[in-house]
């Protein structure tokens, strides 16, 4: 049994999303690591810090690397964060090698573990930015097709919960829809320049590089296709903005939920395929997706207040700021993916709206 519903055995079937999933998986983090590493002695061969040869042999035995994941659990208890044991076992695998042993002390050269910890974090981050855009976009189209079938029909307006006047289902519709092309927009802009390389080294002053600090860092953000930026180990303002679109994009999710709970609720305007079972009344379909779309708002929208803690870095690093953040962003990610999925099914499962 998992503590996380995300992944829970049975809970995830409602609230989890695999494609999201898969990205904070054990696997996925790893490999993300090893990204960084790979593209680290690669940048810093390419800049004359280390021998090509030994860029090399890192490269080939990191792509055959299988780590011991018992020894990253102690280590990690032990050390507070996984990387000093994987860059032990990282070291070993290449001294393994033939000719390896020479190439081995190159491994992490100038860099610490907030570097990789947070640069495996953002590769991760990009690759859910870009799974959401593709799920904002098709969210976008099927809210054409419903409005394109049922657009012209009639639905009763609701102001302060109480009947209003008539209006168009396609007035409904555009209320649900637009935000979304707004937040798409946003992680748009925002994939400009916000997921940016961290590589400070064991201060942030990337001291192990003098002159060529700069262009070590540029080689390396190249390498994993990164924004290049100075380092940030301190500065979360980031990741806090990227969680501040998760919290929107829940947001405008929950509010379809909402309505499509009331007009469920109100009978008469809207037909829906599907629907959750009673197993005290077998009459019952409830409207299971939109509540879980109306609840998965306000998870986003108080992890949000723990994420802006998360910004409070005492001087150059914070073990505790950034074990708090670790604590939040996944699942926050987790929940916008799931209510995307779930506001997919919601729109395809609609098979009327509004009175003809």
């Amino acid at each position: 049994m998992s503590v996380s519903v995300f992944e829970h055995p049975f809970l995830s079937g409602l609230v989890g999303d695999d494609e999201t999933g898969q990205l904070f998986s054990v696997k996925a983090e790893i490999d993300a690591m090893l990204a960084f590493e790979t593209g680290l002695a690669k940048a810093e061969a390419s800049c004359g810090i280390i021998p090509a040869e030994a860029a090399e042999r890192i490269s080939a035995a990191l792509r055959m690397f299988e780590p011991d994941m018992a020894g990253l659990r102690e280590g990690t208890g032990r050390d507070g964060v996984v990387v000093a044991e994987l860059v032990k076992q990282l070291r070993e695998a290449v001294n393994q090698q033939a000719g390896g042993a020479d190439a081995a002390k190159h491994v992490h050269f100038g860099a610490t573990s907030q570097d990789v910890i947070d640069t495996a974090l953002v590769i991760r981050l990009k690759q859910a930015s870009t799974l959401f855009i593709e799920r904002l976009t098709a969210l976008e189209k099927a809210f054409d097709d419903i409005d394109k079938v049922f657009g012209a029909r009639t639905l009763m307006g609701h102001t302060r919960m109480q009947a209003a006047i008539p209006i168009a289902v396609s007035d409904r519709i555009r209320a649900w829809k637009e935000p979304l092309i707004r937040h798409r927009q946003r992680l748009d802009t925002f994939s400009e320049t916000g997921f940016a390389v961290q590589f400070g080294g064991a201060a942030g002053s990337l001291e192990k590089f003098g002159g060529k600090a700069a262009e070590v860092r540029k080689a390396l953000a190249w390498e994993l296709f990164l924004t290049d930026a100075p380092q940030w180990q301190s500065q979360r303002d980031r990741l806090v903005e990227f969680t501040n679109i998760l919290a929107l994009i829940s947001g405008s999710l929950g509010k379809l939920g909402q309505d499509v709970a009331l007009l469920a609720l109100k009978g008469g305007e809207l037909e829906l395929a599907g629907g959750g079972g009673s197993s005290a009344m077998a009459h019952k379909q409830n409207p299971v997706a939109a509540e879980v779309l109306v609840s998965l708002a306000r998870f986003n929208a108080v992890q949000l207040s723990g994420m802006q803690q998360s910004m409070v870095h005492e001087q150059e690093r914070s073990g505790a700021a950034w074990t708090l953040e670790w604590l939040i962003l996944p699942s926050m990610v987790m929940a916008t993916g799931a209510a995307l999925r779930l506001a997919a099914e919601l729109a395809g499962n609609v098979r009327s709206l509004g009175k003809g």
